[in-house]
């Protein structure tokens, strides 16, 4: 018996995967607990067109992350931190800060989560940091660390 998996079942597939399993198996087991339903015609249309779906909303996330990722690289933001003798810097930027001053003076929105900072920016200069916009994108920030006046 042919069946669409709605779920992941270990050892067999994946969601959306057409298997080829035993009638009792399907009967008793996937048909039973939700896990699949059966391959019928209408059943496979409805699959091929969540599919393409799917798709077609994976490919305007993609290419509404790469408008923001121009966006992003074409702009730059500056953050002002305390310094003291010696331009030695009193604590650090870290990717939170960047997060709020995109906002602020770029009026973008971006997920502090997705600001790939390895460490906090701890002295002045301009920095270039990554964003991870979407899987396939990542954008360059240019970040200038100022003296706070």
């Amino acid at each position: 018996m042919k069946v669409i998996l709605t779920e992941d079942v270990k050892s067999l597939g994946k969601k959306g995967d057409i298997v080829n399993v035993n009638d009792g198996y399907a009967r008793n087991f996937i048909l039973k607990t939700n896990k699949g339903i059966e391959a019928t015609a209408k059943n496979l249309n409805d699959l091929k067109l969540k599919k393409a779906n799917d798709d077609k909303i994976a490919q305007e996330q993609y290419e509404a992350a790469v408008e923001l990722g121009k966006r992003v690289e074409a702009g730059r933001i500056e953050v002002f931190i305390k310094t003291g003798e010696g331009g030695k810097a009193f604590g650090s930027v870290s990717s939170k800060e960047i997060a709020s001053e995109v906002k602020n003076q770029m009026n973008l929105d971006v997920d502090k989560k997705k600001i790939q900072l390895k460490d906090a920016i701890k002295s002045l200069g301009t920095y270039e940091v990554p964003i991870k916009l979407h899987p396939k994108v990542t954008a360059k920030l240019k970040v200038i660390v100022t003296e706070e006046a």
